[in-house]
Order: C-alpha cells, then sequence, then structure tokens
C-alpha cells in the first residue's frame, strides 16, 4: 500500500526539475498525478515515466499566469480521476538580474503574473475541490529567497516573500476545512541549468555558501513536499520550511 494511495494530486510545473521529481514521488507513492506545465511536452513525458513505474498520470497544458488555465486544470483532475486531494503549485520563472531603478516594468510583470498570481490562481479553484473531496494539503513551492534578499533579483524576492504570507492566509481559512497549506523554500539547486551559467569558480563560491558545502537536489526537496503532503505532517499547517542546505543561517 502506497502513502497516497486513492488521492488525486496535481503538481503545475511538473514538466521538468523540482516539479518533475514531485510528481515522480507521488506517482510511486500511489498517488493519481495530474501534471501540468507550459509545456505539454514536459508534462505528458513525465507522465509518461509514472505510468510505465507501474503508477497513474496524466498531462494537462496549464500556463499558471492564466486564471482560467488554473480552473481548467482542477477541473481536468475532477473528471479524470473524480477528485482532488493534494496540490503542489510549483510552477515558477526568473527575470534577468537588473537593479531596481533600471528594473525593467515587464519584466517584473511576467515574474510576479507566475510567482505570486499563478499560486493565487491555483488556490482559488483547489482549495474549494479539496474541501469537496473531504480534506487533503497543498504546498506552495517558495525560495530561500521568501526569507532572505539578493541583489538584482527584486521581481522574484518580492513575489516569493508574497507567497509566505499568501500561504499563511490560506492555512487560516481553510485548516479548519480539513485542508492544510504549507510552504516550501527551496536553496539553490543542482540543475542542468545551473551548472551551464556559472564557471566553475562562481559554482564553487555558491556551493560554499551553504552550510553543507554543497547545492541540493531535486529529490531532497521532493521528500519534504511529500512529508508535507502527507498524514504525518497532519499538525503543521501555515508554515514555510527551509531546505536549502544552511545558506540562510548566515
Amino acid at each position: 500500500m502506497g502513502k497516497f494511495d486513492n488521492r488525486v494530486a496535481l503538481v503545475t510545473g511538473g514538466g521538468s526539475g523540482i516539479g518533475a521529481e514531485i510528481s515522480r514521488s507521488l506517482g510511486a507513492a500511489g498517488a493519481s498525478v495530474v501534471v501540468t506545465d507550459i509545456n505539454l511536452d514536459a508534462a505528458q513525458s513525465v507522465a509518461a515515466e509514472i505510468v510505465s513505474a507501474g503508477g497513474s498520470a496524466v498531462a494537462f497544458a496549464q500556463n499558471t499566469a492564466k486564471w482560467e488555465d488554473s480552473q481548467a486544470a482542477v477541473e481536468f483532475a475532477q473528471t479524470t480521476y473524480g477528485a482532488l486531494h493534494l496540490a503542489v503549485n510549483n510552477a515558477g520563472i526568473g527575470a534577468p538580474a537588473q537593479t531596481i531603478g533600471d528594473y525593467d516594468v515587464a519584466a517584473w510583470d511576467r515574474v510576479r503574473a507566475v510567482d505570486l498570481d499563478g499560486v493565487f490562481y491555483g488556490l482559488k479553484f483547489q482549495l474549494p475541490a479539496i474541501v469537496a473531496a473531504g480534506g487533503g494539503a497543498v504546498v506552495n513551492m517558495a525560495s530561500v529567497l521568501g526569507s532572505v534578499g539578493i541583489a538584482q533579483n527584486a521581481a522574484y524576492v518580492a513575489s516569493k516573500h508574497a507567497l509566505v504570507g499568501l500561504t499563511k492566509v490560506a492555512a487560516l481559512e481553510y485548516t479548519a476545512q480539513g485542508v492544510r497549506t504549507n510552504a516550501v523554500g527551496p536553496g539553490f539547486i543542482d540543475t542542468p541549468l545551473v551548472r551551464s551559467s556559472l564557471s566553475p569558480e562562481a559554482l564553487a563560491g555558491l556551493e560554499a555558501e551553504h552550510a553543507t558545502g554543497r547545492l541540493g537536489t531535486d529529490t531532497e526537496v521532493a521528500a519534504l513536499t511529500l512529508f508535507l503532503l502527507s498524514d504525518d505532517a497532519s499538525f503543521i499547517s501555515g508554515s514555510y520550511h527551509l531546505v536549502d542546505g544552511g545558506y540562510s543561517a548566515h
């Protein structure tokens, strides 16, 4: 028996990186997974991996910056699997490094639309659906930059700080109705994109800023996320959990 048997989960941005690992982990633990991504091919690939491993999953094209897509994704989960019990609002984007005085307004709007507004849109439709299904849990993917700042990253940092606050409000409003909502704050995660965008010296410097002396992995973020979604975390709601290797301990 899997920990998430008879549970339906929706993961946004599930076509790659952390979202893909969370989707695969949920599928391996028995959940029926709706993998959404703005890149449908990527979502379909992850869903196919889950099915090939003996799980149940389907893909859905979703642009989280459009509220209509969030509504459609929840309705798709309900139509396909009969209910929605778990949601992970993982989709997010970054922006070019710019100081506030030089910050491109269109870039600010673009980041906020996905990293904050997109999560609000998700919660707007996920929370009532989960209540209707008898309860469950939601994890919002914030960042270590939801608790600390970093220069030349105003839109991302502001959006992730606001996302932590949004998570707390959702918990206050819906925990008594059976839906726990928490946020996860990953530190810097070891991905091909990170490695390809940094020189060896810059990568070594970034690693040294972590108490662990290394970057994190998708698997480590997924493990925390699944714990918060599970009944093992039944007394945890409205909180923000870092998985950052000690980066924020400075």
